[in-house]
């Protein structure tokens, strides 16, 4: 495997939908418009879900519109049918987007936070999968609760196994594997990536690493052993996790990035720049 790691950036989008008070469309722009000059190559910066459920995003379409062209791909999070159309009237011409599309490996998680079953979660995907198939849009994929469920407990490494496959049953899309609530361990995550690499190639997985239980670095490095080569990460650390009150969630793309680089992995990315951006996003923090 190379030694090049591909971080993805959610601060934008995973990281500010979390906070309490409403962040300006022209900060989430400056914000993601610096990111964007520091050579990452995917950048999260908003989600087409309804404003009753997550404020937050409410003005995706606007940071759309003015976030500066950038050599990155753009992602958004779009839940269903209703969240394309919003996408397909934002998009913006000569822009290089993908779209994000979210299931739980936890049947009670998927009941809290979609009110459905996996599989009728899977069900109602499918078009937004189809469209952008046929729109030429890239579709990436979440798996939440890879490891523990807030409400399930532990997850079982077969049903995580299984819910990716049931995702890329639909498109041979990348999937991102989240531990939603952080308390993940090398050993559950080792466990976990057995099931999951038996079905699918670890150049199309993820790991989404919530730094809640301080295991972040530590599922990451497991990760690499393992052969994965992507990760999501949040600048600034921004975004937490609701199960855990007080306790730091994402974990940091510049943390990240100071430990690869000085393992001597490559990500292509501007520390520095990285830098810059994470002063910003904290000042952004309510």
């Amino acid at each position: 495997m190379t030694d090049f790691v591909t971080l993805h950036e959610v601060g934008p989008r995973d990281g500010l939908q979390n906070e309490h008070n409403l962040i300006a469309t022209a900060d989430k722009v400056r914000l993601i418009n610096l990111l964007g000059t520091s050579g990452l190559r995917h950048i999260e910066v908003g989600s087409f879900v309804s404003p009753k459920w997550v404020p937050q995003m409410a003005d995706t379409a606007q940071v759309l519109a003015q976030i500066a062209p950038t050599d990155a791909q753009i992602a958004v999070l779009v839940p269903n049918m209703k969240g394309w159309d919003g996408f397909c009237a934002a998009r913006q011409p000569k822009t290089d987007y993908q779209v994000a599309v979210f299931i739980s490996a936890s049947e009670g998680f998927s009941q809290s936070n979609l009110g459905c079953s996996i599989a009728e979660s899977v069900d109602r995907l499918a078009p937004v999968i189809a469209a952008a198939q046929l729109a030429g849009v890239a579709v990436r994929g979440y798996v939440s609760c890879v490891t523990d469920c807030p409400f399930d407990g532990p997850t079982a490494p077969a049903a995580v196994a299984r819910t990716v496959g049931m995702l890329r049953n639909l498109a041979l899309m990348p999937v991102s594997l989240g531990d939603t609530i952080g308390h993940g361990t090398p050993h559950t995550v080792a466990a976990m990536l057995r099931a999951v690499l038996a079905e699918t190639p670890a150049e199309d997985l993820a790991g989404h690493f919530h730094d809640t239980s301080g295991r972040a670095i530590d599922n990451i490095y497991l990760s690499l052993d393992m052969g994965l080569r992507a990760f999501d990460t949040s600048v600034g650390g921004l975004g937490g996790c609701p199960y855990a009150p007080a306790a730091p969630g994402n974990v940091a793309t510049e943390a990240v990035l100071a430990r690869l680089h000085a393992d001597g992995l490559h990500t292509g990315v501007d520390a520095d720049v990285i830098a810059q951006a994470a002063e910003l996003a904290k000042g952004m923090r309510s």
